[in-house]
């Protein structure tokens, strides 16, 4: 009945950037995790979980190129090797860099915004962030998925975030935010949504995210120096940034979800 979508953007390319660190179960946090489980597991599941939903992306999308750039902090070698094992199966071009945080520890600023000293396991994941942010900038064509080494996917993410981001893109005329996962604590505050159609879910404009979402290299640019500024003071909450960025752009997030985020029970 509504006829047919003309779509004016087409996505050309999807970047994978999966942060991984499986030797630090929780970053600041002190409860146990979801499942309860070595953390090297979720690395595994997580990076697996990608893989067959990009696989399955690829027989619906087999014109777009797709990458998976792994930025790993400090994981056991036996662990990276399991790592590259699951690339390895995949047809999907990918490669692995080993994160140097003194590259980045000197624009850290070592108090935060609630005036306690940075963690060490903080700096890490600030440093991480970065070093994907510049990987993104001098190395990716079109959309980008920034994610933690921590979400399990379902098979069709990446199928119905391609379509969606074509879809509403093209109807709203401007570049998007997708977040694959419907927070639980997003629906703690009552307050108005804007619901949109995708392609098999609905999804809805939200105004906050953790560090996993998806984004086109047009708004990376746009919003450098936001995005950085989370790398180089820890603020309050954490993802603020983020938050200022989604108040004059469009980030979405799926109704129901297609990610879990694996974090504290």
């Amino acid at each position: 009945p509504l006829g047919e979508v003309e779509i004016s953007r087409k996505v050309k390319s999807l970047t994978i950037i999966f942060r991984s660190c499986t030797n630090i179960n929780m970053l600041t946090q002190n409860k146990k995790r979801l499942f309860d489980k070595d953390k090297s597991e979720y690395t595994f599941r997580s990076l697996n979980s990608i893989v067959k939903s990009l696989n399955s992306a690829i027989t619906k999308f087999p014109n777009l190129v797709f990458n998976i750039l792994i930025v790993d902090h400090n994981s056991k070698s036996d662990d990276l090797n399991k790592i590259k094992n699951i690339l390895s199966r995949s047809n999907i071009n990918n490669s692995v860099i080993n994160l140097n945080v003194d590259e980045f520890s000197e624009n850290i600023n070592s108090i935060n915004a609630k005036n306690e000293i940075v963690t060490d396991n903080q700096m890490s994941n600030m440093a991480n962030i970065h070093k994907s942010l510049i990987a993104a900038k001098n190395k990716c064509d079109d959309l980008i998925y920034f994610v933690e080494d921590d979400y399990i996917h379902s098979e069709d993410t990446f199928s119905e975030m391609i379509i969606t981001y074509e879809r509403l893109s093209s109807q709203l005329g401007r570049e998007l935010i997708l977040c694959p996962a419907d927070y639980p604590y997003l629906y703690t505050k009552i307050e108005p949504s804007n619901i949109f159609l995708g392609a098999n879910k609905h999804w809805r404009k939200v105004e906050e995210t953790l560090c996993t979402f998806c984004t086109s290299k047009i708004l990376l640019n746009k919003h450098w120096d936001k995005f950085v500024s989370m790398c180089q003071f820890e603020h309050y909450p954490f993802e603020q940034p983020l938050h200022d960025i989604y108040k004059t752009e469009y980030c979405l997030s799926p109704i129901p979800s297609l990610a879990i985020h694996c974090t504290n029970i």
